[in-house]
């Protein structure tokens, strides 16, 4: 199923609509994390066209996102180089995400310190191996999902893996690495003692390249368990593109049951 189907949908002023095809992108009952903010990003640029290039966003995922949906997009500042806007998602008429987001114009850097490269490397995305795509009517049926570490099972609260979309032709490589960017569970499902439901709670992320260049639309995501209790964690999400260079950086809260 072609994630553009969903973005050619929203339209440019606050009407409701529904998502073609929704249904192809659920974990549980609402949008997966990564393709709600990319619909929030992209509601963002249709009602203000004309903006700088986005650079990073602060999400906050209320309620479950369904296919009946409405957008609400407002300048917070305009300021000479950075413009801040909120955009809201709104899910059956209550609110289900709400973000800001900043978009900024390029200036001449006073500082230049690249991030670090993915490490250990775990070889281009052609030499992993492949792996499986989840459960039917899960939105990682979307996806190509490759190997990304020998780690197995429960142990060091890191998850990575080779990813990109089935399906991509025409779609922003920015979209792309927005909704790739959250696609794995967090790593401290590793650190688990029993199986229970995950769920991402919010996601501040940075976008290092504003173009999210790489190659054949593959990322190597990983996500990071930093500390897990009393029900929560606080978990690292990074991509880099198939040549190992940074793409985005985040943190997120995640609530764990069972």
């Amino acid at each position: 199923m072609r994630f553009a189907s969903l973005i050619d949908a929203i339209p440019a002023d606050s009407r409701p609509v529904t998502l073609p095809g929704a249904e192809n992108w659920m974990q549980g009952r609402t949008l997966f994390g990564g393709a709600s903010a990319a619909l929030a990003l992209e509601a963002a640029r249709r009602a203000l066209p004309g903006l700088p290039p986005f650079r990073a966003a602060q999400v906050g995922f209320v309620a479950p996102v369904g296919a009946n949906l409405a957008f609400t997009v407002e300048i917070v500042r305009q300021g000479r180089n950075v413009t801040q806007v909120r955009s809201d998602i709104a899910s059956d008429g209550k609110l289900a995400l709400t973000a800001l987001m900043l978009f900024g114009d390029s200036r001449e850097p006073n500082a230049v310190h690249p991030a670090a490269r993915a490490d250990p490397w775990p070889g281009p995305p052609e030499d992993c191996e492949a792996l499986g795509s989840g459960p039917a009517n899960f939105f990682t049926q979307n996806m190509e999902i490759r190997r990304a570490q020998d780690e197995r099972g429960r142990g060091v609260p890191i998850m990575r893996r080779w990813v990109r979309l089935r399906e991509r032709d025409g779609l922003d490589p920015i979209i792309q690495a927005i909704v790739l960017g959250d696609a794995l569970p967090p790593g401290s499902m590793r650190a688990m003692q029993r199986q229970g439901p995950l769920s991402s709670i919010n996601w501040s992320f940075n976008l290092l390249d504003p173009e999210a260049r790489t190659r054949d639309g593959w990322f190597l995501a990983e996500t990071a368990g930093d500390h897990a209790d009393h029900g929560y964690s606080s978990e690292r999400l990074r991509l880099w593109n198939a040549d190992g260079q940074q793409v985005l950086a985040g943190m997120q809260a995640a609530a764990i049951f069972g």
